[in-house]
């Protein structure tokens, strides 16, 4: 187990009679890619102000090694924040942008020209370092940024919704590109967003946060395939939702059909309880062993390439019931809008919440 490089203490934001952040607990690793995630207002930026220090917590302790910095000025912190506007001085080269924070510590000439020219290799910019700003596309600016952070090589990166200002296709090779550099440069990495898919993507390990509070904390497999909650569930990646009465073996629907599965420790029969599975669990035409099953009629279809979503209105919930299906089995079992088809899932991909 990689030992904890920062602890979050059950730490307290106040802000006036609103609690930003509320006794929230951390334990962060070295090395580690570590995503803050979360709706906006959920405390994701005031916890990262708090571990830059821009914000002074209200009760609680952030350990770094360690040591309690809680009440340590930023310039003294082995910490860097990167933001989503980047920041770029416009006047100055890719080159004077990343050394600028060397020079300003006094650091000698040789000493600076040598870490920028590695941190310029790693990050692919030796080949633009005499161009400024306005001469670099978003990804390349991305970059400068990134290299201006790690060339100071903090024990800590923080970095603020850093792939927001670039579009869909960048931001999704920027992502590799980011995990690609944590893993070469060593650092611990902690990453605010509100993109889900961002997260699972980068992140070794992941917080979930609502209303100032943490609701779960773990790899992105996990919170995906066994999330905590409805919110949780419903906040990461899509989800049908059928809502009913606990029993022993599953919930009971409006239309008294039994969805399969197990129950959660924390909830009895007789309690109001949703059923949820993830619409790529569900298939079309199951086979005869699949725990759940029903009848609907395709509303309408949604193509994404790679796959097909399907919208089924069925006797199980008041919304359509999502079903994604892959390309080639789309081809083997064409259907369209109007057509009666019969989906199922396992028992086991039935997740059950309390209502």
């Amino acid at each position: 187990m990689t030992r904890t490089l920062l602890a979050i203490d059950r730490v307290t934001k106040n802000f006036g009679r609103i609690a930003a952040v509320d006794d929230v607990s951390l334990a962060i690793r070295e090395n580690e890619f570590f995503a803050l995630l979360g709706p906006s207002g959920c405390g994701k930026t005031t916890l990262l102000r708090m571990l830059a220090g821009f914000e002074t917590p209200s009760a609680g302790k952030i350990l770094l090694d360690g040591k309690d910095i809680s009440a340590v000025p930023p310039n003294r912190r082995p910490v860097n924040l990167m933001f989503q506007s980047y920041a770029l001085f416009p006047h100055m080269t890719v080159r004077a942008n990343i050394s600028y924070g060397l020079e300003m510590e006094r650091l000698p000439a040789e000493k600076i020209r040598a870490r920028v020219d590695e941190i310029m290799a790693t990050t692919q910019l030796s080949q633009l370092a005499d161009r400024k700003p306005e001469q670099l596309s978003g990804g390349q600016k991305q970059r400068v940024a990134l290299a201006r952070a790690l060339v100071k090589r903090p024990r800590l990166l923080l970095l603020d919704e850093p792939l927001g200002a670039l579009d869909k296709k960048l931001r999704g090779a920027m992502q590799m590109e980011l995990k690609r550099l944590q893993h070469e440069v060593g650092i611990t990495f902690i990453v605010v967003t509100h993109d889900q898919e961002e997260a699972l993507v980068m992140a070794d390990r992941m917080a979930v946060l609502k209303d100032g509070h943490l609701l779960q904390c773990d790899t992105p497999h996990e919170i995906y395939e066994r999330p905590a909650d409805r919110f949780v569930a419903d906040f990461i990646g899509v989800m049908n939702f059928c809502e009913g009465s606990a029993e022993q073996y599953g919930v009971r629907a409006a239309n008294d059909a039994l969805i399969a599965g197990t129950l959660p420790d924390d909830l009895s029969p007789g309690s109001a309880a949703i059923a949820a599975v993830r619409p790529e669990r569900v298939a079309l035409s199951p086979t005869a062993d699949i725990a759940n099953r029903v009848s609907g009629t395709v509303e309408a279809l949604a193509y994404h390439g790679l796959d097909l979503q399907l919208h089924i209105r069925t006797a199980l919930t008041e919304k359509p019931f999502l079903v994604r299906v892959t390309a080639d089995a789309a081809n083997r079992r064409p259907v369209k809008a109007g057509d009666t088809v019969e989906i199922g899932w396992a028992a086991e991909d039935t997740r059950i919440f309390r209502n």
